[in-house]
């Protein structure tokens, strides 16, 4: 055989192995039981598990929070949470599902769910952090009652956007712009984390409406997930690759769809009641980069 036709089948045979690699990197990795794919962070005593797994708790009261984290990191993917929040006076209380590096300059993709006095609805801020820094909070109302049932929130994760859903409605979208000098998490893989805790200094009215005790202790309830994303085996290139099990990678994923779009705009327009990129105060009139870019 001559010596080229040798480098050639090595070649093909190398990018079978990487393909092969690439799939089983890319594997649907939940398997719906929050004992097998999740740890307690902290307080066990305040963490409740259904006997099969499938639905779990976290509880608040004057003692402690509590929160659990997966065991796998991941880097790029789509996360699914089912959650029904705190029902009743829940001011003062916040309710997380984020992806976080947990390093110094760490990249970080928030739901936070702000409690509220009885009468006043739930206020879902989002943020991120790339490469350290955040600041990019947004604020919008629910057009649904959180607590009375359980909805679906989502993290669309990928190299050229990360886009927050809420029952598969798009209600932000953050863009890769790291060409233009803004940074974007696509280096760093992430976990995924779910907490309850006591942030009343300033999640309700800027902290002015504090934790009532007396209403505790309180719950929020997290049904079925879906964990479909690359898991962080330690190099980075199986996972930005848009092979066939990186589909979250691939065209179809890389800006909203035209429907996607309009509804997109429905939230912004008729639910959003904060968006950093128009607080000039707050910036002095210097408003991050990627505020003056596209969003999709």
């Amino acid at each position: 055989m001559r010596m080229e036709d040798k480098l050639t089948r090595l070649i093909a045979l190398f990018g079978l192995l990487m393909n092969l690699l690439l799939a089983a990197s890319s594997a649907l990795v939940s398997s719906g039981d929050y004992d097998r794919d999740f740890f307690v962070m902290w307080s066990p005593s305040h963490v409740n598990t259904s006997s099969d797994g499938r639905m779990r708790s976290l509880i608040l009261d004057r003692d402690s929070g509590a929160g659990f984290a997966s065991n796998d990191m991941f880097l790029f993917g789509k996360m699914d949470m089912q959650i029904k929040l705190i029902p009743g006076y829940s001011a003062g209380t916040v309710v997380a599902f984020y992806l976080t590096s947990d390093q110094p300059n760490r990249d970080e993709v928030d739901f936070e769910f702000l409690g509220n006095v009885v009468g006043q609805s739930y206020i879902l801020q989002t943020n991120i952090y790339s490469d350290g820094f955040d600041n990019r909070e947004e604020r919008i109302h629910l057009w649904f009652d959180p607590t009375r049932d359980f909805h679906n929130y989502s993290i669309l994760w990928n190299i050229n956007q990360i886009v927050f859903f809420v029952d598969s409605i798009p209600i932000r979208t953050f863009r890769n712009h790291a060409d233009k000098g803004v940074a974007f998490p696509r280096w760093q893989p992430m976990s995924i984390k779910a907490t309850l805790w006591n942030g009343d200094s300033w999640a309700t009215r800027g902290g002015k409406d504090k934790v009532d005790w007396s209403k505790g202790p309180f719950a929020a309830s997290f049904g079925n997930y879906t964990i479909d994303a690359c898991t962080w085996r330690g190099n980075p290139r199986f996972c930005r690759s848009e092979s066939s099990g990186n589909w979250w990678n691939g065209r179809d994923y890389s800006s909203l769809t035209r429907v996607q779009k309009r509804w997109f705009k429905w939230v912004r327009i008729n639910h959003m009641i904060y968006d950093y990129c128009q607080d000039n105060q707050r910036f002095q009139g210097n408003l991050p980069l990627e505020c003056s870019l596209s969003k999709y």
